[in-house]
């Protein structure tokens, strides 16, 4: 890699001659190419991956052909071309820390792929890249390197030379060069289908810069100018778990160009951020700053991973996935909070900026990205709502690392700064800068072990040892659950595996009525029956378009017959969930406007819960029309319309509505219930009568423009009315049947709140008088006074006596203990003078609260502690007197 100083620098660098093209101009050649070489031409999938466990986010092109290259789904086109949308924000080169300080790493990028499954091979795949890159980019022939996999032992496996002849009838033999299993052999994973690759690097250096050094003794050396583009892979072997390889029945090409590099080497440029992909937004930065870019490295690195960032933010949301705190809406708050932290740092940047750049995105890429101008909205109000959220948090971590910073003693423990780094979103470098502001080091050798500490935590909660699939028979899973809780059946393949949950089988079989997670909807459970042996499904779940049943236990005979059995009366809870979220979807959008979308949902046995787009509170009379309009559908018992294998456009046609962050096949499955027209591949009521009773239990924001409602029928919605007659006849028996229950809870509050305020009034007046005379006493200890007394007070009290001494007694250590019913509790006030002497609150209430066998904290010049041992506030009063000794 090259050094971050060098990056600017290298900028003005003599440029190798290259034709000017447009970033659209350059994608859309290569889907042409593609094309005319009898490619379909189709488009991204969602970035956000929702139907494959091992993966997050898309993190390569060929994501969603996995499940053809697994022969879990026929081959319908066998050559395919696409840009992909991907995020990578780990893995090698891919830590989302060093994105940005180099110029041709990236979260968020595009994928360029073609594809063949089963049908050309090397000698196409290599004679169509070299003409689209020397015929159709003109990229000169002399700046062309390409790899070759040299062979490996350990796997016995010979070097790829019908490759290395292939290549030669284009390039001499210095510039086609052998390499190892790891940069030339890629591999889908630990197992599946892998082979052989061949890499593709440009030296885009000067001319004097190439004959310094031959361009051979760069490749794959991590030089910026010297740089892979394009990897075509020969998938030819499948891995199995023991290590070894197979061929495979079918040979595939997979390929994939980065975009942005593509078009740094075609636009003449030394960085990715150099093109006209970033360079719109980079100015946009620029602006809001009021910083130039290319003239101060660390404003540089600041607006390169804004930039990088603002584009994996708006596509993750743009595809479904909001900002969170666990899985992949962690990833992406992650990615939010770095880009706004390098913008406060480095860019002078104190207000929300990155919501501000979505309509510059938007017009690069919206045009072949459609879903991101349709999202628009959406995207800027969550970016802004998180930047402001962030920016407070940053705030509280900034007086976190003040706090820290009193309380150390030369260096800031390594857990402490990894703390910052955890909860406050603290980049390390900026702890190490303001404690060095302070005078203090960081304990980077403790931050660091901490940091492993959580990876491996990361780690060993996604774990998983996935075992061969023992193949019983050949062929494709039938599923016939909409039609029947039970089939006859066979096991086609089985797997053993091992996660955080223990063993456990996966089970394929050739028929099957169980559900697979998916729309929302939870797997279904049930039974596999054979003779007397009923084995328990414990999941249902669909994986690379494999319907795969989890159980504990295989059958006694996994060749023989068996009965695959829903459970059927959680399956028809559900399904009642499922059909009343449509409903609602319909009364929502008739409400509240034709603008809401749906942005997330769950339907399981119990409840439902519906994520919409809507940028206000939904008020508590819109609610109830939007109740009393699903009732009215429910009573109506309207009939099941379900159209399956309906062609996309007479979908359309239809007035059926897709959910956005879904891709769909050519064929759909249509869900009518009266004027609700959806897509859908969950179960359904044949009648909307079956859902019962249904009732809103809960309305709120999930983000910036995402209302979340949660509401439950049948069942639990009967249960839950039971619940509050029975709460209500509770009181009317305490209140001794009032005739007017209401009015005489009401009168009963007034009561209380009275009486409180009572209560409130003597707390104060307490607090007076102790104010007046509690100094009287105090003692004279190395300059300072020291008061230590036992109060009538609450947690609250003490807080107010200590605040209405400080500033007029800088010389001045408060501790104030009291009991609370069977709690002690401990306060400590330290005056200014003290402090600027280093005695710290926090520290000095750690000392006392080891008395009351309790713990507690605060800041520099108040903190305080809880204990359940009061009979130890003595001690800690006479302790007291010593701290300042």
């Amino acid at each position: 890699m090259q050094p971050a100083a060098s990056i600017t620098a290298s900028r003005k660098a003599s440029s190798p001659s290259r034709p000017m093209r447009t970033a659209q101009q350059i994608r859309q050649a290569f889907l042409d190419h593609f094309a005319q070489r009898g490619h379909t031409i189709v488009p991204s999938a969602p970035m956000v991956v929702k139907d494959d466990p091992t993966l997050m986010f898309t993190n390569a092109g060929m994501n969603q052909f996995k499940d053809l290259f697994l022969g879990n789904r026929p081959v319908t086109h066998k050559r395919i071309a696409d840009t992909q949308k991907c995020l990578r924000v780990s893995g090698k080169h891919n830590d989302l820390e060093e994105v940005g300080i180099d110029t041709y790493h990236h979260t968020m990028f595009e994928m360029l792929g073609n594809w063949s499954f089963g049908d050309y091979f090397k000698k196409e795949a290599i004679q169509w890249a070299w003409e689209l890159l020397t015929d159709t980019y003109g990229i000169p022939k002399e700046n062309i390197y390409v790899t070759y996999f040299g062979g490996d032992a350990a796997d016995k496996l010979e070097a790829d030379t019908e490759t290395r002849e292939l290549w030669l009838n284009y390039l001499p033999a210095e510039r086609v060069l052998p390499f190892g299993r790891k940069d030339n052999f890629w591999e889908m994973g630990d197992t599946g289908p892998c082979g052989p690759c061949t890499e593709i690097h440009v030296d885009v250096r000067s001319e004097a810069e190439k004959k310094a050094k031959p361009g051979t003794e760069l490749v794959n050396r991590d030089n910026p100018q010297v740089i892979e583009i394009w990897n075509n892979v020969f998938m030819q072997f499948e891995r199995k778990a023991d290590g070894s390889l197979q061929p495979l029945p079918a040979k595939h090409v997979d390929t994939g160009m980065g975009f942005e590099r593509l078009c740094m080497v075609l636009q003449g440029k030394r960085s990715n951020y150099d093109t006209d992909v970033f360079q719109p937004l980079i100015q946009a930065i620029a602006k809001a700053c009021g910083k130039a870019y290319g003239k101060e490295e660390k404003a540089d690195i600041a607006m390169r991973v804004a930039a990088d960032h603002l584009r994996a933010i708006a596509f993750a949301i743009a595809d479904g996935q909001l900002p969170g705190n666990t899985g992949a809406g962690y990833v992406i708050r992650r990615i939010l909070r770095r880009a706004v932290r390098y913008g406060y740092s480095f860019l002078g940047l104190n207000e929300p900026f990155l919501h501000t750049l979505v309509p510059v995105l938007v017009k690069e890429m919206g045009g072949q990205f459609p879903e991101l101008a349709k999202q628009q909205q959406l995207v800027e109000s969550v970016m802004h709502e998180e930047e402001k959220a962030f920016l407070r948090t940053l705030e509280l971590g900034t007086k976190r690392l003040e706090q820290l910073v009193a309380e150390g003693k030369g260096t800031l423990d390594g857990a402490k700064a990894f703390e910052l780094f955890d909860t406050f979103g603290f980049p390390i470098d900026l702890t190490r800068l303001m404690a060095r502001e302070h005078g203090i080091d960081v304990d980077m050798q403790g931050f660091e072990a901490e940091l492993k500490k959580q990876k491996d935590r990361s780690r060993a909660a996604t774990a998983i040892t996935t075992g061969d699939w023992n193949e019983l028979a050949s062929g494709e899973t039938v599923f016939n659950g909409y039609d029947t809780f039970a089939t006859e059946a066979r096991i086609l393949r089985w797997r053993q595996v091992k996660d955080k949950a223990g063993d456990r089988f996966q089970i394929v079989l050739d028929r099957t009525p169980f559900y697979a997670e998916g729309g929302g909807q939870v797997g279904d459970t049930g039974w596999l029956v054979q003779g007397d042996a009923r084995i328990e499904v414990l999941d249902t779940k669909r994986e690379n378009q494999l319907i795969v049943h989890f159980t504990k236990q295989l059958p006694p005979d996994p060749a023989a017959p068996l009965t695959a059995e829903v459970d059927a009366h959680r399956r028809k809870l559900t399904r009642r969930n499922h059909s009343a979220t449509h409903l609602l979807h319909h009364a929502l959008r008739h409400v509240l406007g034709t603008h809401v979308e749906q942005k997330g949902s769950l339907v399981a046995p119990d409840r439902l819960r519906f994520d919409i787009s809507h940028f206000a509170k939904i008020t508590p009379e819109e609610l109830a029309r939007v109740e009393a309009e699903v009732r009215d559908q429910v009573h109506a018992d309207l009939a099941l319309e379900e159209k399956r294998e309906t062609p996309m456009d007479e979908a359309k046609r239809m007035g059926a509505m897709a959910l956005f962050g879904e891709k769909y096949g050519d064929k759909v499955r249509v869900i009518k219930f009266g004027g609700s027209v959806e897509l859908c591949g969950g179960t359904h009521v044949p009648r909307t009568g079956e859902i019962g009773g249904f009732r809103i239990v809960s309305e709120g924001a999930l983000a910036a423009g995402i209302r979340r409602i949660e509401a439950i029928t049948s069942e639990a919605a009967d249960r839950y009315v039971q619940e509050r007659l029975d709460t209500l006849e509770t009181i009317n028996e305490l209140l001794k049947h009032p005739k007017d229950t209401a009015t005489a809870v009401k009168h009963l509050l007034e009561q209380n709140a009275a009486q409180a305020k009572e209560l409130e009034k003597a707390a104060h007046e307490r607090v007076a008088r102790l104010q007046e005379s509690i100094l009287d006493g105090a003692a004279q200890v190395n300059g300072a006074r020291v008061v230590a007394k036992l109060v009538d007070l609450d947690a609250n009290g003490m807080r107010d006596l200590a605040f209405r001494l400080k500033d007029a007694n800088p010389d001045l250590l408060l501790v104030l203990a009291a009991k609370e019913a069977d709690k002690a509790l401990l306060a400590v006030m330290v005056g200014a003078e003290l402090i600027a002497k280093g005695h710290a609150a926090p520290k000095l209430i750690k000392a006392l609260a080891a008395e009351i066998k309790g713990g507690g904290g605060g800041q520099p010049f108040f903190a305080t502690a809880g204990g359940k041992d009061p009979a130890g506030l003595e001690r800690a009063l006479a302790k007291a007197k010593e701290l300042l000794a």
